[in-house]
């Protein structure tokens, strides 16, 4: 059964949405064969994911590694191939879109990678870096030339004018990450997906890129797609959360919802893992061990994709059928059969 979605986020309905992704499938084929010319199976990175993304708002995308997370960011930015689904841009359909159609939509969405040294060209000095996307598009530039709007965009985000002649090897970590997010903002894009934006960054430094981005969202009316496995992070930059596991969305809801009252069990594992700074109340948490490896993309169980970790699986429905993401509170999502009596405590770990 494919995860379907319950018609949107609670900070989608009722307002300007401007991301709506629908049914999305992202596999890659698993090929055999002296040429490779023989599809023996597929790998199902992202297996029917829908989101809505309301315009200004933070969706947040939490998961642990090898469940989709990045797969998905780049499928909607169409920076991978899509096997099946929709992506609605403001109404426009990407996965419609090739050639130029596809290349002028790319103005209005840019993305920030994890890795800021690996992503920018070291051969070429930050002027070049950013001035690079203007050229591609064909942005006229102003009286000062490209290269004022470089200062302009290195002032943006936090680093001197002269830090435009120097290369990505001569700064920091958090001033590389301040250099890809200014090249995001470039084409002044509405859209920009974050890819573990932080995570590379020492723990001092993160807070500093995190208030970056909220500042320039405010200032330039950005909307986030976040996408990261620090739950504390996801917290505070998020709006809408969805907590992915092996290819599909298995929970979403308001930040404050979700992290006050989560309902998946694969959710409940994640936040019984953050550490709490009470050492007395942290002796008191009940821990949620999870047992096994994630599965592989492709060759995932049947039925309830969780159901060979879940401490409260439940014989035959569980493993034989997959759960919709249904609606269970107002604005609250869970694909979880016995969601409603777990929280209840009518089902136990271990039965």
């Amino acid at each position: 059964m494919t995860t379907t979605s319950t018609g949107g986020t609670p900070a989608a309905r009722g307002t300007d949405t401007l991301l709506s992704v629908r049914d999305l499938k992202v596999h890659f084929p698993i090929t055999r064969g002296i040429i490779r010319d023989k599809v023996v199976g597929a790998v199902k990175a992202v297996d029917g994911v829908s989101l809505d993304v309301a315009r200004g708002s933070t969706y947040g995308l939490v998961g642990e590694s090898g469940c989709g997370k990045s797969t998905l960011g780049r499928g909607i930015l169409r920076l991978t191939g899509l096997t099946s689904g929709s992506v609605l841009f403001d109404g426009e359909d990407l996965a419609d879109l090739k050639g130029e159609r596809l290349r002028h939509a790319r103005l209005r969405m840019q993305m920030v990678f994890q890795d800021p040294m690996s992503s920018l060209d070291p051969r070429q000095d930050v002027e070049s870096s950013l001035s690079e996307p203007l050229r591609a598009h064909g942005v006229t530039a102003g009286p000062g030339g490209h290269g004022q709007t470089v200062r302009e965009l290195l002032h943006r985000v936090g680093l001197p004018a002269s830090a435009a002649s120097r290369y990505p090897h001569e700064f920091s970590g958090g001033q590389r990450q301040r250099i890809g997010i200014a090249r995001a903002i470039a084409l002044r894009p509405e859209l920009v997906v974050a890819d573990e934006p932080v995570s590379a960054l020492d723990v001092s430094v993160q807070a500093q890129v995190i208030n970056l981005l909220e500042e320039l969202q405010d200032a330039l009316g950005l909307t986030y797609l976040v996408i990261a496995h620090d739950l504390a992070v996801v917290r505070h930059v998020s709006d809408v959360v969805g907590v992915m596991y092996l290819g599909g969305i298995v929970e979403e809801a308001d930040s404050d919802a979700l992290y006050e009252s989560p309902l998946h069990p694969y959710t409940l594992a994640l936040m019984s893992a953050i550490p709490v700074p009470d050492p007395e109340i942290e002796d008191r948490r009940e821990r949620i061990i999870l047992r096994g490896d994630l599965p592989s993309p492709a060759d995932p169980p049947t039925g309830c994709r969780f159901s060979t970790r879940c401490p409260f699986v439940q014989a035959t429905r569980c493993t034989t059928e997959r759960p919709d993401l249904r609606e269970v509170a107002p604005g609250h999502a869970v694909a979880c059969h016995y969601a409603e009596q777990i929280k209840a405590g009518r089902i136990t770990r271990g039965v």
